[in-house]
């Protein structure tokens, strides 16, 4: 992963919202090419889990906003969630971004979140215009909140489709690879347009990164596997981008 230095810039520990909660913009040294909403998974404020990949993302000339947040809030964290959209469509201009045309982007529990975004009535009259799903569960997690899992809810919704793009690691022990196999052709089948990755990574490599078990936190991932699963991610984010605008 050489070469990142100078060609991108890093804004950080910007505060976002009521909570209080921060979030640090990537961006490209030029005008970026799309833009991006990045939200991390189930884990405490861990968008420095996702800052590799956002880096990468804005080498290839994404402007990439990655929020902290928390799902052990009151509310499961959507109250927050919701001010990291209204964070986006207030100030992506800012750093040369569109909203309007922006990409929602979820690792983990983010991606059911943002699948849970697009399948449930628009919130402010804004959807995001494409979504990139990164290891996600679409086939059991639910909250009163997401609503039903998203294999059931796209089912039945009457949100108009948006473009998906999905990614997941075949070695992936937290989140089984079976529930994006068996998702995309449910959601194919229900008119929304689908495309489906896999890589021989596993949970943290989709995302540049790597389970640290004496830290109890991902890190900046050194194998080989997540260098090229999280350089795909990078790609799928700079495509999905590309089809937004």
């Amino acid at each position: 992963m050489s070469g990142m230095s100078g060609v991108m810039e890093k804004v950080k520990a910007v505060g976002y919202g009521r909570s209080g909660m921060l979030l640090d913009v990537h961006r490209p040294l030029g005008r970026p090419t799309g833009t991006v909403l990045l939200w991390h998974g189930r884990g405490k404020q861990e968008r420095d889990v996702l800052a590799p990949l956002a880096a990468r993302a804005a080498e290839q000339g994404l402007l990439v906003l990655v929020p902290d947040w928390r799902c052990d809030a009151p509310d499961s964290g959507w109250s927050q969630l919701h001010e990291s959209v209204d964070f986006l469509r207030a100030h992506a201009e800012d750093w040369g971004g569109d909203a309007d045309r922006a990409v929602l982007a979820g690792w983990s529990l983010g991606a059911r979140a943002a699948l849970a975004t697009v399948l449930r009535p628009a919130r402010e009259g804004w959807r995001p215009a494409a979504v990139v799903g990164i290891a996600g569960n679409y086939l059991t997690s639910s909250d009163p909140r997401m609503g039903p899992a998203a294999a059931a809810d796209i089912a039945t919704t009457e949100q108009s489709p948006v473009p998906l793009w999905l990614h997941h690691g075949a070695q992936d022990a937290v989140v089984d690879v079976r529930s994006a196999r068996e998702f995309t052709p449910v959601a194919r089948a229900h008119g929304w347009p689908v495309r489906y990755q896999e890589s021989p990574t596993d949970h943290a490599g989709v995302v540049l990164a790597e389970y640290d078990r004496e830290l109890r936190r991902c890190r900046p991932a050194s194998g080989e596997h997540a260098f090229r699963a999280g350089e795909l991610t990078a790609v799928m984010l700079t495509e999905a981008a590309a089809s937004a605008s």
